[in-house]
C-alpha cells in the first residue's frame, strides 16, 4: 500500500531535478557567452582559456540530463509519463550544449586575435551579444514559469538578432576594406559574429520547445527573419 505514493514522489523528485539541472545548464551557457564576449572585447586570453576549459561542465550536464530522462521513462510506463517533459528536456539540453560549444569557439577565436579591436566593432558585437544573452535568460525563465507567451515573444524576436548580425558584419567588412593586413583576424571576427547568431538560433529552438511543452502544439509558420546577410548580397 505504501509503494505507490513512494513511486509517485520519486517521479516528482526526479522531474524536479531534471528541471533544475536544465536551468543550471542554461545558466552556465549564459556565463560562458558573457565571458567569451568579454575575452574578445578585451583581448583577454586567460579569460578565453577559462571559457574553453569550463565547456566540459556544460557537456556533463547534457549527459546527466540524458540519463535522467531515461530514468524518468523507466520509472513509469511510457504511456503514463508526460512525454512532453522528457522530449522537451532532451531537445533543450542538446541546444544548450551547442550554445556552450559556440561560446567555446568564440573563446578559441579570441586566442588567435593578438590585437585590441576598434571600439565601433566591439560595440557592434556587444549589441548582438547582449540581446542574445537577454533572450537566453528570458527563455529559461519561460521554461521555469511555463509561459508559452514569453516563449513566443523570444521566437518572434529572432529577426532582431539577424539585423544586428548584419550590422556587425558590415563593421567587420569595413575593417577589412580599410586595410587588407586585417584580413586574418577579420576572418576570425566574421566567424565570431556568425557564432553569436547561431546561439540566437539555438535560443529560438529552445523557445519552440517551451511552447510545445506548455501547449502541446508547435509554433506555426516560418520563424521571423531579418534582412538578408551582407555576405549573400
Amino acid at each position: 500500500m505504501n509503494e505507490k505514493p513512494h513511486t509517485v514522489k520519486s517521479y516528482e523528485d526526479q522531474l524536479k531535478k531534471l528541471n533544475n539541472d536544465l536551468v543550471e545548464m542554461g545558466a552556465n551557457c549564459e556565463t560562458a557567452l558573457g565571458k567569451a564576449m568579454k575575452a574578445i572585447s578585451t583581448n583577454d586570453h586567460n579569460l578565453a582559456d577559462d571559457v574553453i576549459n569550463s565547456d566540459v561542465v556544460i557537456d556533463n550536464f547534457e549527459s546527466q540530463i540524458e540519463n535522467e530522462v531515461v530514468n524518468l521513462i523507466a520509472l513509469r510506463q511510457p504511456m503514463a509519463v508526460d512525454l512532453r517533459e522528457t522530449v522537451a528536456a532532451l531537445k533543450m539540453s542538446s541546444d544548450l550544449e551547442r550554445i556552450g560549444d559556440l561560446a567555446k569557439n568564440i573563446a578559441k577565436r579570441t586566442k588567435l586575435i593578438n590585437t585590441h579591436l576598434p571600439n565601433n566593432l566591439i560595440e557592434a558585437m556587444n549589441r548582438i551579444c547582449i540581446l542574445v544573452q537577454k533572450q537566453l535568460k528570458i527563455v529559461l525563465d519561460s521554461y521555469l514559469s511555463r509561459s508559452s507567451d514569453v516563449a513566443r515573444t523570444v521566437w518572434e524576436s529572432d529577426e532582431q538578432v539577424d539585423d544586428l548580425t548584419n550590422q556587425c558584419m558590415e563593421e567587420v567588412i569595413s575593417l577589412l576594406k580599410s586595410n587588407m593586413e586585417n584580413i586574418e583576424y577579420g576572418s576570425h571576427l566574421l566567424f565570431v559574429t556568425k557564432n553569436i547568431e547561431r546561439i540566437g538560433d539555438h535560443t529560438t529552438n529552445i523557445a519552440e520547445q517551451v511552447y510545445y511543452l506548455v501547449t502541446g502544439d508547435y509554433l506555426e509558420g516560418e520563424r521571423p527573419k531579418g534582412s538578408d546577410s551582407v555576405l549573400t548580397k
